[in-house]
C-alpha cells in the first residue's frame, strides 16, 4: 500500500524542519567532570550527560578547568593543543592560558583550560577568595577556545553558577564572532543556593548585583560581587532545573534563594528535567567494587555485601537486623538537623546506622558522642568515592531527609542497587521516589511530606517494620530495581530543550 503525503510548501517551515532533524553540535561546560575532578553530583552529570548525547549521535565536546594539583596528565593521556594564548579579558587586563585535550570516551573530546595563577595552586576545587575572578576567566576562556577550534556550536550548555557569565559574554564580547554568532545557550540550575563564589545571603544589600550593569574590570574588587546565576537567568536562551518539582519550587520565596521573582519573570523559558545515572558504571551485576556481584534475579548475593559493609564499619555482622545508611555531606540542607533530634531514639531500636561523610562540626560532634555510646549500632567514617557503591549494595535503607534537594543522585544509585530510600518529599526526591502502599504493593521507598523530626521518625519506623516482612520487602526492592534511571530518556529531553532554544 502506498501512502501519499501532501505538503503545503508555501506554509511549510523548512527552518524548523531542519532544526528538528539535524545532528546538533553541543558544548558542555562545567567546573568539574568525573573522573578528572569531583566534589559532588555535578561532576557525575557533567560526565554522563555528554556521553548519553554522544550515543544519540550528536557532536559533543566538553570544557572544564585544568586543576593542576588534581588532574594527572599521564594517567588520562592529556595533550597540549594551544599554549601561551593571550586571553584579552577587557581593555586593561589579559591573561596567558593553555589548553589541553583528552577524551571522555571514544569520539568525545574534553578540553581543559589551564591557568597557573587561577587553577593550579590548590588541591581543592573551590574555596579561593577570588572565586568569581577564577570563573569569569574560565567562562571567557571557554568561548575563546571554541573560536580557536572553529567549533560552530548550536548549543552551549552551561552547568551551574560557575558558567553563568557565558550567555552574557556570548551576546556581548562574542556577538561579532563568525564561529559563535548562531550559538544558543542553556543554563542548568543544579542548586540555586550557589549563585557566585561565596554565600549570596552574606552580601550587603548595597553591593548586590542587579544583573544588568556592565561587568566590572577584571582587576576590580567589584568582580567578587557579580551574581553569575542571576546573569545566566537573564541572558540564557533556556533555563532548566534538575527536576520538574525543583523547577516549580524555585519560583517560590521558600526555595527561590532570593531569585524567585526574576525566575517568575522568566518562567516561559524555565523547564525541569530529572537527572539520570550511568547504568554502565552503576551496575551491581558488574561493579568491581562489590564484595559479590548480583542482579535482580540473584539478589540473595546482596547479603554478602551487607556482611562486608558491617565488617568495614566495625559493626556486628547481623544479617537479620536492618542496616540504614547516610552517604552525603553532613549539613543542615541534607536533613541532619532533623536526624540529630531523633538519633538516640532510633539507636534504641533494633537497627544499625552507618554515616559516610564529613561536614559541619556541630553535627559531627553529636554523632561522634553517640557512636561511643552505641558502638554496636552507629558508625561514622569519612566518605570515600571508591567505596560509595558498596554502601548501596550492603545497606537495606538509605536515609535522605533533605530540607531541599534539587535532584539528588543518591536515591537513584540506591534504587539501582536494591537499597530502599527514606526521603523527604521535595525536589527530585519527590520526582523519583514513590511511597510504598502495602495495599497495592506499589512504591519503591518511604516518604514523609512535612519537614519535622517526628515525621522522619515515623517514616523510618514504617520502613524498619516493613523490613520484617521478607516477601513484602522483596517486592519493594523489585519495584525499585526495575525502574530505569539511565541517562537515555533525560538526554532525549535535553535534545528537545536544545531545539526549543534554536527555534527562538
Amino acid at each position: 500500500m502506498k501512502i501519499l503525503v501532501c505538503l503545503d510548501l508555501d506554509s511549510f517551515d523548512f527552518e524548523i524542519f531542519s532544526i528538528m532533524n539535524k545532528k546538533l553540535k553541543i558544548v558542555s561546560v562545567a567546573s568539574e567532570v568525573h573522573p578528572f575532578s569531583k566534589s559532588g553530583g555535578l561532576a557525575d552529570v557533567a560526565r554522563s550527560l555528554p556521553k548519553a548525547l554522544k550515543r544519540l549521535g550528536h557532536d559533543v565536546v566538553v570544557i572544564t578547568p585544568f586543576y593542576a594539583q588534581i588532574i594527572n596528565i599521564k594517567e588520562y593521556g592529556l595533550k597540549p593543543i594551544y599554549e601561551n594564548v593571550d586571553l584579552e579579558i577587557d581593555k586593561e587586563n589579559s591573561v596567558k592560558i593553555n589548553y589541553w585535550k583528552g577524551y571522555l570516551m571514544e569520539g568525545l573530546p574534553i578540553y581543559f583550560i589551564e591557568s597557573g595563577q587561577y587553577f593550579s595552586k590548590k588541591k581543592e576545587l573551590y574555596g579561593s577568595q577570588h572565586e568569581n575572578r577564577r570563573f569569569y576567566l574560565f567562562d571567557l576562556a571557554a568561548l575563546k577556545l571554541l573560536t580557536l577550534l572553529k567549533f560552530e556550536a548550536d548549543i552551549i550548555h552551561c552547568h551551574d553558577w560557575h558558567t553563568g557569565l557565558i550567555p552574557e559574554l556570548l551576546q556581548k564580547q562574542f556577538k561579532e564572532s563568525s564561529v559563535l554568532k548562531n550559538s544558543k545557550t542553556i543554563f542548568t540550575i543544579h542548586n540555586l543556593a550557589f549563585q557566585l563564589g561565596h554565600n549570596w545571603w552574606e552580601m550587603p544589600l548595597e553591593k548586590k548585583d542587579d544583573g544588568r550593569k556592565a561587568l566590572p574590570k577584571f582587576s576590580s574588587p567589584d568582580i567578587e560581587n557579580i551574581n553569575f546565576a542571576k546573569r545566566a537567568i537573564l541572558n540564557a536562551d533556556v533555563i532548566n532545573a534538575v527536576s520538574e518539582q525543583y523547577a516549580q519550587e524555585i519560583l517560590t520565596p521558600k526555595f527561590g534563594q532570593d531569585l524567585h521573582r526574576i525566575l517568575e519573570n522568566n518562567k516561559q523559558k524555565l523547564f525541569g528535567i530529572i537527572n539520570g545515572i550511568d547504568h554502565f558504571e552503576y551496575n551491581p551485576a558488574t561493579d568491581p567494587g562489590l564484595a559479590k556481584n548480583y542482579s535482580i534475579d540473584s539478589f540473595y548475593f546482596k547479603k554478602q555485601n551487607k556482611e562486608a559493609l558491617q565488617k568495614y564499619f566495625k559493626l556486628p555482622v547481623k544479617p537479620e537486623i536492618p542496616l540504614l545508611a547516610m552517604a552525603s555531606r553532613i549539613s543542615e540542607q541534607k536533613g541532619f538537623e532533623l536526624l540529630i533530634k531523633i538519633l538516640e531514639t532510633l539507636l534504641k531500636r533494633n537497627l544499625q546506622l552507618i554515616i559516610a561523610g564529613d561536614g559541619e562540626k556541630k553535627y559531627l560532634n553529636i554523632i561522634s558522642k553517640l557512636q561511643k555510646k552505641y558502638p554496636k549500632k552507629l558508625s561514622l567514617k569519612p566518605f570515600e568515592q571508591k567505596g560509595e557503591t558498596s554502601i548501596y549494595a550492603g545497606s537495606d535503607l538509605l536515609l535522605l531527609p533533605s530540607r531541599f534537594e534539587p535532584c539528588g543522585l543518591n536515591q537513584l544509585y540506591a534504587l539501582r542497587y536494591g537499597c530502599i530510600p527514606v526521603v523527604h518529599s521535595i525536589g527530585g526526591l519527590a520526582d523519583t521516589v514513590e511511597d510504598f502502599n502495602p495495599k497495592t504493593q506499589q512504591g519503591n521507598g518511604f516518604i514523609f511530606k512535612i519537614y519535622h523530626e517526628y515525621n522522619l521518625l515515623i517514616a523510618v519506623a514504617r520502613a524498619i517494620e516493613t523490613f520484617q516482612y521478607k516477601e513484602v520487602w522483596k517486592k519493594i526492592i523489585n519495584n525499585g530495581m526495575k525502574i530505569s534511571s539511565s541517562w537515555e530518556i533525560p538526554a532525549k529531553k535535553y535534545v528537545e530543550l536544545y531545539k526549543k532554544a534554536l527555534k527562538k
